[in-house]
């Protein structure tokens, strides 16, 4: 490998351009075709008719430099090349503002030229119609994000940066406000995407763009003295040039040498970290950067380095043994070259070089240059997302089937939707419209009943994707579903979800042992005493909820109704404090209550449906309306309700017969209640949609079905299956239908 020249070292490495094409040749593809030289005679062919169709479609439209609109893709399509992008590439970024501009269909594209090109332009299309906010720096984030996690293939992201990076060299004729706009957003989601990709030249010259657009001022005294402080210093570079060359060749070392200067926005950056005042602080403006043949040559070279200049304490990093995330590798140290002068040196390989300035476009160059190279990264770029790219190449040299398998999810935990006003909102992957509906505030979650996606409904456990436009739809008297604790995935709705039903049930909780107590009340003769805080009867209520343990009336009810407190002796106890204050009961009323007075009838509650979390219905024997129901108050488990001859309840009421309450089913039911059955089928083709027709012929809904897992080798399977009906006649009628269907030997309904 032969010395290379320093004569040009003080060049900005991302701003050096050659020299610029006649307005003639700008606009023709002329411009475009000495860089296609890696591609073959039929891809030319393709690339010139993609460009003759652009300049069709963009006829008569300007940029704001006067220039015809056709240079600019030509632009793009051009800097796509030097990263040597295939055909396709090439040919969505010279269409790829036909869609938006000139109202080319997708469907236009596929007819004329292949899906693949058509589906390219498409996605560039769909993000240049987002609207970036970058006011806040978790939406600039988020949108970063979001770009990556939409970008399904890798070539939309990298011509979208060469979209953005030839807008931002020809931004000079942009009014101020949209110039310092634009910069803006470059700088917070283009930069970024470039520098997480490894395309470090792309990277640096769009932060540098960026800040001369943004703080023009700042970038012009800055430039200037750059500019000066390169005049007065060329002396020095030239003697640090002699003594670097003679030091190699006095190793017999064949290495290249570039000289590397910061870009003016890392001088900026580096003064505003150091707190520096003046450009004359900054003394580490000048670097170096040596090339070698092989990965080891790189600690060899460090050894000259170090033995030619003292090296700087604390100022060494290896990246080659511990490679950044994106692939970047180097050695890294600082010196101290003549007249105490810091010099900061890179060493690396030709393929670590090419992959620290290009980043992911490396595969592109170096599938040109042959399997000598292609072995070459494989080697040296082993980082994990990288090395995913490099492993497909090695499993195939086909280009279509690499590009098929490559696609880019970088955030693989997140998804990135949007709010009809398109507020970008970031969710767990698997989210769904609930875990939306709470992301944006507590009460829209609570009062969700439906969402539409994209403009269409879709169920709410229905699983969201990036990209997706999502609207709730709420209902004043709506709220929260239990349900929905089974498939929400965050924990903010999650946690929400349940702080709305505790607070419902405790407010279930509270009605219940009023109407407890009440009847408890009654059997000992008297009324239940107000609850209004200023009536007479208040301190009676604060010395029997001091009595009971409990903090308060309302929490003193709550306990008696989720069954943490026995409304008999609280009634007893409540009766007595009333007879010291010379309320006595009621002689007609104290005898009837006790003379009617059984464990099970000391209160009553009505069963209609609609009944929360305080109440509950067996899931042992599952009991329906027309069913003879009772109640078991249990501690701290509210009221349980069971059937009668249910076992289960049987062995608690003997075991504890006080918690016992009496239940009756309203006239006016609210909903279907769930009941177990049990099926023996002769399996075959269909059986299990002979079932499902037979209860829907009965009207009534399977909400749950389960199998043995042996079943689909039995000749005779054995089913059971959760049905909701209305009450034991609905149930009655479905057992009849079943009992009809011929595959069907036994049914039954599931007790305990």
């Amino acid at each position: 490998m032969a010395q290379r020249s320093l004569t040009a070292w003080f060049t900005l490495p991302g701003l050096r351009q050659p020299a610029p094409p006649t307005p003639a040749e700008a606009a023709s593809f002329d411009a475009l075709l000495p860089k296609l030289g890696y591609l073959s005679k039929a891809e030319v062919k393709r690339v010139r008719e993609a460009y003759k169709f652009a300049d069709e479609a963009h006829l008569g439209q300007k940029r704001a430099t006067g220039e015809p609109y056709i240079t600019h893709p030509i632009a793009v399509a051009g800097i796509c090349a030097e990263w040597r992008l295939d055909a396709q590439a090439l040919m969505a970024a010279l269409m790829h503002d036909v869609v938006e501009d000139c109202g080319v269909s997708k469907a236009e594209l596929i007819e004329k030229f292949d899906a693949t090109t058509a589906d390219l332009v498409d996605g560039l299309t769909k993000l240049d119609k987002l609207q970036f906010s970058t006011k806040e720096e978790s939406q600039a984030e988020s949108f970063r994000k979001m770009l990556l996690a939409m970008a399904r293939d890798l070539r939309v992201i990298l011509i979208k940066l060469a979209d953005r990076l030839h807008n931002m060299r020809t931004m000079g004729a942009m009014a101020p406000h949209k110039a310092r706009r634009i910069a803006r957003e470059t700088f917070d989601i283009y930069a970024p995407i470039a520098h997480r990709l490894g395309l470090n030249q792309t990277f640096r010259e769009l932060e540098d763009l960026s800040f001369r657009y943004f703080h023009p001022w700042r970038y012009a005294a800055l430039s200037k003295a750059v500019a000066k402080a390169r005049g007065n210093r060329r002396d020095l570079v030239s003697r640090i040039e002699g003594e670097i060359r003679a030091a190699f060749a006095k190793a017999s070392m064949r290495v290249a040498v570039q000289g590397r200067e910061k870009t003016v926005y890392s001088i900026y950056k580096k003064m505003r970290e150091k707190g520096l005042m003046s450009f004359a602080q900054v003394s580490d403006i000048f670097g170096f950067r040596i090339l070698t043949e092989e990965p080891l040559q790189c600690y060899t070279a460090l050894g000259v380095l170090h033995q030619l200049y003292k090296p700087q304490a604390g100022r060494f990093k290896d990246y080659i043994a511990n490679q950044k995330d994106n692939g970047y590798q180097s050695l890294h140290t600082t010196l101290m070259g003549p007249l105490a002068t810091p010099l900061e040196f890179q060493l690396r390989t030709e393929g670590m070089h090419q992959i620290a300035e290009q980043g992911v476009a490396a595969h592109w160059i170096y599938k040109s240059r042959g399997k000598q190279a292609s072995a070459l990264i494989a080697q040296q770029a082993n980082a994990r997302w990288l090395q995913s790219l490099i492993d497909i190449q090695d499993e195939t040299r086909d280009a279509n089937e690499f590009l098929e398998h490559v696609k880019i999810d970088l955030f693989p935990d997140s998804i990135y939707v949007f709010t009809p006003k398109s507020k970008i909102m970031a969710l767990p992957k698997g989210a769904t419209p609930v875990d939306f509906a709470y992301a944006i505030h507590s009460d829209v979650g609570d009062h969700c009943v439906a969402a539409q996606v994209n403009g269409e409904a879709v169920p709410l456990r229905a699983e969201l994707k990036s990209g997706d436009i999502v609207e709730i739809v709420t209902a004043p008297g709506a709220s929260p579903n239990p349900a929905w604790l089974s498939f929400v995935r965050t924990g903010r709705a999650r946690s929400k979800i349940r702080h709305y039903l505790k607070d419902l049930e405790q407010e279930e909780s509270r009605e219940l042992g009023e109407k407890m107590l009440a009847q408890a009340m009654r059997v000992e003769g008297l009324a239940l005493p107000s609850l209004e805080l200023d009536d007479p009867a208040a301190p009676i209520w604060h010395e029997l909820a001091d009595w009971a343990g409990s903090t308060g009336t309302e929490q003193l009810l709550v306990d008696v109704g989720a069954g943490r407190k026995i409304a008999a002796i609280i009634a007893k106890k409540l009766a007595r404090l009333m007879a010291e204050q010379g309320q006595r009961p009621d002689a007609l009323a104290l005898t009837l209550g006790r003379f009617t007075e059984t464990p099970v009838d000391r209160a009553s509650v009505t069963i209609d449906g609609s009944e929360g979390a305080s109440v509950q219905l067996a899931s042992c024997c599952r009991p329906i309306p027309g069913d003879e129901v009772r109640g078991y108050l249990g501690r701290g488990e509210g009221l349980v309700v069971h059937t009668c001859e249910c076992a289960v309840g049987k062995r608690l009421f003997q075991r504890d017969s006080e918690h016992w309450i009496r239940v009756e089913w309203a006239e006016e039911l609210t909903r279907g209640f769930e009941v177990g059955v049990s099926l023996l089928l002769t399996n075959g083709k269909g059986v299990l949609a002979q079932v499902a027709q037979a209860v829907a012929q009965a009207e009534a809904d399977i909400t749950h079905i389960a199998m043995g897992d042996e079943a689909p080798a039995l000749e005779e399977v054995e089913m059971s299956l959760l049905i909701s009906v209305r009450d034991r006649l609905h149930l009655a009628d479905v057992l009849r239908v079943l009992r009809r269907t011929p595959a069907v030997q036994r049914v039954s309904r599931t007790r305990p």
